[in-house]
């Protein structure tokens, strides 16, 4: 029996462990990246380790989050995180670079290497061949320092894709149609590997927006064939040295299969709050709009601004639609610029934005009170966009593009023919946007403005938890909710005591006075608790208010490893019937919990309902080790990892 890519990749890069779906293994990392949201907590955590530069073959500090300097928090942490990539070995790409992925799709991106990066969307890059993992900040800290990153050997879904899209559908729509069909909880703990003469009809950056948007779906990664679309991709970069074939064996088995006709796709938009929420856009076809968002790192390409170019070129936006734009990329937006296309953009009616993530992580254009957002992006869960009561929908460039014309949600086959729009030969590829480190970073100076705090640490795991259940939440809780991002809290992510006066803040803005009084306690939650964002803040915050353990039906994969390495204990319900009994107040007692991790089984007394009920903890040994430690950075500590 043959490899699937995905284990070609494994093996290749496997330092412990066996290569079989289920079990614990540890892999070499190639490449990690970061982003300013999550940077600052990730290099704090580096600058503990001990190491004098950094072990990986390329590591880059990217800046594309927190853009919007309306105090000195932001300048002061890209000041922070320039002079550290200087000190240990990073590339920086510097304010208006443009979005982490779309920038390393484009100039790191490397067939067949492993990519780890603070950014649950991190898999865009296997658009081109690559295992790009997210994770959290601890994880890609520890990478950089050379240590192999843990994780479970996945089952591997197979999309067979046949036929070719029909016009005006595009991979949103793909991925769409999957997310329509699975669900966000249908990829956990997956990989999904996409093949068959379908997907030779993708161009790279189509298979980066269907590989970026694998994680609303819960996949650990998604990744296509490194083929001669690849290659053509790498030559138009001026990258063509990078290039290598790989592909699945023609024997290889794999855990499930998914079978998709790109024919049979046709447009669809994801209605609010969650991006499985799919609907054919006729379904909802006429819903007044208010503004239309493009860009973000799913549909920032070249590809997707100069086909919004040329739809919008001789024609006016709705005088009632707010139309912007953000390009992925510098080079996204030099390409758009000398072409013209830019001009049309502007001559229609569009406010261009700068070349960041902006509006998808709620970092302005919050659209008005009760209002409607057609965005291109990856997410639209609840007041993500700033707006409690914002109504946001998902879509492609083409619909959204339709829709800002109309002043309502519009089947963009409403338009008549596409226009054709080729990619380049070739790519602009100066490197004005870097900033690369000296040969020796050892007399480089560290600059701390004084919003950056040292990350807190608690101590080594109690024999017994004790606490009240401080909040009881239901299925599909996201790291929104935990730890809700936008422009007045981002500033705050290099402050720890700062920041945890916001958890939970949207759904109980009074839960961190609350954990504070009780000493701490549990969080109670459903199915796929802390999907979304890769952010360690909604585990590291919540551990600064003493939270000890979230009992939960099932775990989102990032922010369990996140819960564990800030020594944070995941129980899982052995009964999921069980989380109907347990009410928010109730006092919880789990005792000899060290010894009963072990076996995996523990039971939990319910001492104000007055029953008890057992739970799970299935933990490897290394997160063994970390939860009782009360955290990786004690156990570093502890042995001089």
């Amino acid at each position: 029996m043959g490899d699937t890519l995905t284990y070609k990749i494994i093996r290749a890069h496997l330092v412990e462990g066996t290569a079989e779906p289920g079990q614990t293994i540890a892999l070499r990392i190639d490449q990690t990246l970061t982003q300013d949201a999550t940077g600052t907590a990730a290099y704090l955590q580096f600058e503990t380790m001990g190491v004098d530069r950094v072990r990986t073959d390329l590591s880059v500090s990217y800046v594309d989050h927190s853009m919007l300097q309306a105090g000195p928090e932001n300048a002061d942490d890209h000041r922070y995180l320039q002079s550290v990539a200087a000190r240990y070995g990073i590339v920086f790409s510097r304010p208006g670079n443009g979005i982490c992925h779309q920038v390393h799709l484009e100039r790191f991106g490397v067939p067949g290497k492993t990519l780890l990066g603070s950014d649950s969307h991190t898999p865009t890059c296997g658009g081109l061949g690559m295992m790009a993992i997210g994770s959290g900040g601890q994880d890609v800290a520890c990478a950089m320092a050379g240590m192999p990153f843990s994780m479970t050997a996945p089952p591997v879904v197979k999309v067979h894709l046949t036929g070719e899209l029909q016009p005006w559908v595009t991979a949103k729509d793909v991925i769409l149609e999957l997310l329509r069909r699975l669900s966000v909880k249908g990829g956990v703990g997956k990989v999904f590997e996409y093949d068959g003469p379908g997907a030779m009809t993708l161009s790279v950056p189509e298979r980066a927006t269907i590989t970026n948007m694998g994680a609303e779906l819960g996949a650990t990664t998604s990744i296509f064939p490194s083929d001669e679309v690849t290659a053509g991709w790498l030559r138009a970069q001026d990258r063509a040295q990078h290039f290598r074939e790989l592909a699945a064996d023609p024997d290889a088995e794999y855990d499930e299969v998914v079978e998709l006709d790109l024919a049979s796709v046709e447009p669809l938009v994801a209605l609010p709050h969650s991006p499985d929420n799919v609907a054919p856009v006729g379904e909802v076809a006429g819903t007044a709009v208010d503004q239309v968002c493009i860009g973000s790192c799913t549909n920032s390409s070249f590809g997707d601004l100069a086909l919004t170019a040329a739809l919008l070129e001789g024609r006016k936006v709705d005088p009632r639609v707010s139309l912007t734009i953000s390009p992925g990329s510098r080079q996204v937006l030099e390409m758009i610029a000398a072409g013209g296309r830019l001009a049309s953009m502007v001559c229609a009616g569009a406010r261009v934005l700068e070349v960041a993530c902006g509006p998808c992580i709620g970092m302005g254009q919050a659209p008005p009170s009760g209002g409607v957002t057609l965005r291109t992006f990856n997410r639209n869960f609840e007041a993500r966009t700033g707006t409690p009561d914002g109504q946001c929908y998902l879509c492609s460039p083409p619909t959204a593009v339709a829709s800002a014309l109309a002043g309502c949600i519009t089947d963009p086959r409403t338009l008549g023919e596409p226009p054709a729009v080729e990619q380049p030969q070739s790519f602009e590829s100066d490197t004005a946007g870097f900033i690369f480190p000296p040969q020796d970073g050892a007399g480089v100076e560290i600059v701390r403005g004084p919003n950056i705090k040292p990350i807190p640490r608690r101590g080594p795991l109690a024999d017994s938890l004790e606490g009240e259940v401080l909040l009881k939440l239901d299925d599909n809780i996201t790291t929104d909710h935990i730890m809700p991002a936008g422009a007045r809290i981002l500033p705050l992510r290099s402050n720890i005591p700062a920041l945890s006066e916001h958890v939970f803040e949207r759904v109980d803005p009074d839960f961190p006075r609350r954990a504070r009084e009780a000493g701490g306690g549990f969080v109670v939650a459903g199915e796929n608790y802390g999907q979304g964002s890769s952010r360690e803040h909604a585990a590291l915050a919540p551990m600064y208010l003493g939270l000890k353990a979230v009992i939960a039906k099932s775990f989102a994969r990032i922010h369990r490893a996140n819960l564990i390495n800030f020594g944070i204990v995941p129980f899982t319900f052995a009964d999921p019937d069980d989380h109907g009994r347990v009410g928010q107040g109730d006092r919880l007692v789990v005792e000899d919990v060290p010894a009963r991790l072990r076996e995996g089984s523990l039971t939990v007394r319910d001492e104000t309902g007055g029953f008890g009920f057992a739970v799970r903890c299935d933990l490897s040994d290394r997160e063994r080790e970390i939860v009782l430690a009360g955290g990786r950075l004690n156990l570093m500590r502890q042995t001089s990892c």
